[in-house]
């Protein structure tokens, strides 16, 4: 039996095409993907992300702290102000990436993480094996009485400050990856100015029986419901990881372009730090763009270089530059600009190297 988020009879109202995603039943989207994808770079789009999971971690003053200091390969300590959020991964002894997560420091007894839906389980019980492990005296609470939704675009704010009395006066000065808690007549928001798409907009974390309310006022302000196709192509565009595919347990973070979320300077330890020093990369991610008609780039093709084979790890048709993309691991000496050809059945097409992203606020960064 699939698992379905407290939007599930919304979206089968709507008409959504429904997937099994990872065990959930979700919209990958609602009649045409192409124009979801074109409402999140043009104007606003909102996205069902309930099936990712909020963990809080709590404990006496000080203790959430230190155990997500060793815990994480980013530091925690760069968070002194409520709300404040830093990205990371979680990372096994091996170095390997677990999962990838956004960490929210809401007070010395309390940090929140988001983590992704196919790893929760999992990773909920690792954190709870790693307080058994190394003493910590922390409580970690999947909150499965929580839902979220994803609203962006370039009007994204804007409408949410329509739909939500009060939310303008308490975000229109929110930097990015910041959040505040708003009450409101759909329950307590979690509104992080967070997102998975390259545009600006918000994550909102409410109640799970207020989700659906919050859903309907949106769309009545003309917020285009989006399924996990856009979500897919956006994110691509935006030159963003998605675990399972360019990242998992079996690679390091050095090696999938996240060495920048890796705090290896200060002199804390965390879980992997051992194993990382002890192997550099040899390798990394890379965007490349097809430069040769007759495919489309995806997941799991070779790619040749002169310094060596690699794969790609995610590829599409990208709506916005109307090509084809990807992000593809490939020996750490390729440049940006190289030619490179990716085996595509029986051919081998040329792309060139370039450096992510390739659509950043609704702005083209790489040549055609």
């Amino acid at each position: 039996m699939l698992s379905k988020t407290p939007l599930n009879a919304v979206h089968r109202a709507a008409g959504a095409r429904m997937v099994d995603f990872g065990g959930w039943d979700m919209p990958v989207h609602y009649g045409s993907q192409l124009d979801e994808h074109h409402a999140v770079r043009r104007d606003a789009g909102m996205f069902d992300v309930s099936h990712m999971r909020v963990v809080d971690v709590h404990g006496e003053a000080g203790a959430p702290r230190v155990f997500l200091r060793a815990a994480l390969a980013n530091n925690v300590d760069k968070l002194t102000i409520p709300g404040k959020a830093l990205y990371s991964c979680m990372l096994a002894d091996d170095g390997g990436v677990l999962d990838d997560l956004i960490v929210y420091f809401l007070g010395e007894d309390w940090f929140r993480l988001v983590v992704n839906a196919a790893t929760a389980d999992d990773d909920i019980a690792w954190l709870g094996a790693l307080a058994a492990r190394h003493g910590h005296a922390v409580r970690v609470v999947p909150r499965v009485d929580l839902a979220m939704i994803a609203v962006q675009g370039p009007n994204a704010r804007a409408r949410v400050w329509q739909a939500v009395e009060g939310s303008e006066a308490a975000t229109a000065a929110l930097k990015a990856f910041n959040a505040v808690t708003l009450p409101s007549r759909f329950g307590d928001l979690f509104i992080a100015r967070t997102g998975y798409t390259g545009e600006d907009g918000f994550e909102i974390v409410l109640p799970a029986a207020q989700v659906g309310a919050l859903w309907q006022a949106l769309r009545a302000l003309g917020v285009t419901p989006c399924g996990l196709g856009a979500r897919d192509t956006l994110r691509l565009e935006a030159g963003m990881n998605l675990y399972g595919q360019d990242m998992d347990r079996s690679v390091s973070p050095l090696e999938s372009g996240l060495g920048w979320t890796v705090d290896l300077a200060a002199p804390r330890d965390f879980v992997g730090k051992a194993a990382l020093l002890a192997h550099p990369a040899i390798r990394q991610v890379t965007g490349l763009l097809l430069l040769d008609a007759g495919g489309v780039l995806r997941a799991h093709q070779a790619v040749h270089t002169t310094q060596g084979d690699g794969e790609i790890t995610s590829g599409t048709f990208s709506p916005t530059l109307r090509q084809s993309i990807a992000l593809a691991r490939l020996p750490a000496s390729v440049v940006a600009g190289e030619i490179v050809h990716v085996q595509v059945r029986d051919r081998q097409l040329a792309a060139r190297v370039v450096k992510p992203p390739f659509v950043r606020n609704g702005k083209v960064l790489v040549n055609p």
